[in-house]
């Protein structure tokens, strides 16, 4: 540590405390300008930073002189020093100012007895207010208190390309200083943690594809999902895909894996991801919104839709300490419209007892089983299945509930939400004749286990992966045709019916093998 260290870590922080934008973007961007800083400096600039933005309000009130005083960022690094971290000003002094090393005695000096709970817990006052509300005063505080600390570093085994005893075998080998750096995540069957934070994006594992950065709750919830070989599947909120991935190993690469987003930035992170993954059942595919048309003839054709719907992030804030001084109520509110009427159009991708999953990575029941509990009444087709009972079925014995609720300081995982529903059965609609008799056929084709033949959709897709085409053959009773073993693309003449047929009537329909 030396004074322009320390300078340059307050820099950081005046310009996040801002809090115009994401703190790591910002972080990255200041590495990207300052190339110079060895691996040793950004590491104290990164972590003195976060440090303030997880203790942020304690520590502005340790450097205030009075109640309406501006935070300084270079008083809450020195702070964050003293007053956390534990160091004694006679440690500091050779790096400090005169005026430096003025404040340090009044930080030090201040007392913090009777400090207001919302304050201990480090969050605004509204949220604070929502935590007891939902759990109580002294949960709240525990909860609060456990996004203080840094999260592990959580890794998933791509077990397309290896097992976690051979991963963790290569780690220990490595390991040199001889402590035990590496274990097995208590709940998760492909999960290890690593206690001590490393830069694992050089190293061969991740490379090769062997391992990928996925916190246990996260991997949790893939496994919640319960995907079975031959399915067709939707992450209908993907991001840069890490559940879309684990779900893709866990069909052992068969079926059909679809990634949707509207960010195409993101689906582009899931592609430099996918290349290392092994995968080849997986198709990324932009879309406007979730009411994109393209997704009307996906309608009733998913056996599994996982909806890891856009939140507020509360859950994270051991990774993401910036979202609790950036979020309001209002964005809470606002995302709720969201959630509801996302979760609304994934429901009708599902086909009848197919599942679909709801899922966030919010501590609010705002976000969370309000929801829940408001699609179910909304849509009589859907039943609640128990959590709990399917991760039993995975060998993972984690009892929350009908729902998977996670918390930090329960779990060790980042605080994460999943309900899962049921489509039941409905009265089959009757095939009218014509030129929709082929849609009408397609969307009245839905069973409980995966089709042998899946049909697709006449979309773009971010894997450049053409898709066979097969014709289908239309009878009185209209059927799918199912596609050869070899996936080589057939044709089937079209039947004479007695009524008139138009050409639009012999129209072909895409396929692909399941």
């Amino acid at each position: 540590m030396t004074p322009n260290l320390i300078r340059q870590a307050a820099i950081v922080l005046s310009n996040l405390l801002t809090f115009s934008s994401p703190a790591d973007a910002k972080l990255s961007e200041f590495f990207r300008n300052n190339r110079d800083l060895g691996t040793k400096e950004r590491a104290f600039v990164a972590e003195s930073v976060y440090g303030v933005l997880r203790r942020l309000r304690f520590l502005s009130t340790v450097t205030a002189n009075d109640e309406n005083d501006p935070d300084d960022a270079r008083k809450l690094i020195l702070a964050w020093l003293l007053r956390v971290q534990g160091m004694s000003i006679r440690e500091l002094e050779p790096m400090l100012s005169e005026q430096q090393k003025e404040w340090a005695h009044l930080i030090k000096a201040k007392a913090t007895d009777n400090l207001p709970l919302a304050v201990q817990a480090d969050v605004r006052d509204w949220l604070w207010d929502k935590l007891v509300a939902q759990y109580g005063e002294a949960e709240a505080l525990t909860i609060a208190r456990s996004m203080h600390e840094q999260a592990t570093l959580d890794l998933r085994v791509n077990t397309i390309k290896g097992t976690r005893d051979e991963v963790m075998a290569k780690f220990i080998a490595e390991n040199t200083s001889g402590e035990t750096n590496v274990t097995k995540t208590p709940y998760s069957p492909i999960g290890i943690r690593m206690p001590n934070r490393m830069n694992i994006g050089r190293h061969v594992l991740f490379t090769e594809g062997k391992i990928e950065v996925q916190d246990e709750g996260s991997q949790l919830l893939a496994h919640l999902v319960a995907v079975k070989r031959g399915m067709m599947v939707a992450d209908f909120c993907a991001g840069a895909g890490g559940k879309t991935l684990a779900m893709g190993a866990l069909m052992r690469n068969t079926g059909r894996l679809y990634a949707f987003d509207v960010s195409e930035k993101r689906l582009h992170n899931l592609g430099q991801r996918l290349k290392r993954s092994g995968l080849s059942n997986l198709n990324a595919q932009v879309i406007s919104s979730e009411t994109d048309p393209k997704l009307k003839r996906l309608n009733g054709k998913f056996d599994r839709v996982l909806v890891d719907a856009p939140c507020s992030g509360l859950g994270t804030l051991r990774r993401n300490p910036d979202l609790k001084w950036r979020q309001t109520p209002q964005d809470v509110a606002e995302l709720n419209v969201k959630q509801t009427n996302i979760l609304a159009r994934a429901a009708k991708l599902t086909k009848v007892g197919g599942r679909l999953i709801y899922a966030t990575c919010s501590l609010l029941s705002d976000e969370n089983e309000q929801i829940a509990e408001q699609f179910l009444a909304s849509h009589p087709d859907f039943k609640l299945l128990n959590a709990a009972q399917i991760l039993a079925q995975h060998q993972i014995e984690l009892d929350t509930g009908d729902y998977l609720k996670l918390l930090p300081h329960l779990h060790n995982t980042d605080g994460f939400f999943a309900a899962v529903f049921e489509k039941m059965g409905a009265t089959t609609a009757p095939v009218p004749s014509g030129g929709n008799a082929v849609e009408a056929m397609l969307q009245a084709s839905s069973e409980p286990e995966p089709s042998p033949v899946i049909e697709e959709v006449a979309v773009e897709e971010a894997p450049a992966k053409a898709i066979k085409k097969a014709a289908v053959k239309k009878e009185p009773k209209p059927k799918v045709a199912k596609a050869p073993k070899d996936d080589s693309a057939t044709s089937a003449k079209v039947s004479k019916t007695k009524a008139s047929t138009t050409k639009a009537s012999t129209a072909k329909t895409k396929v692909v093998k399941a």
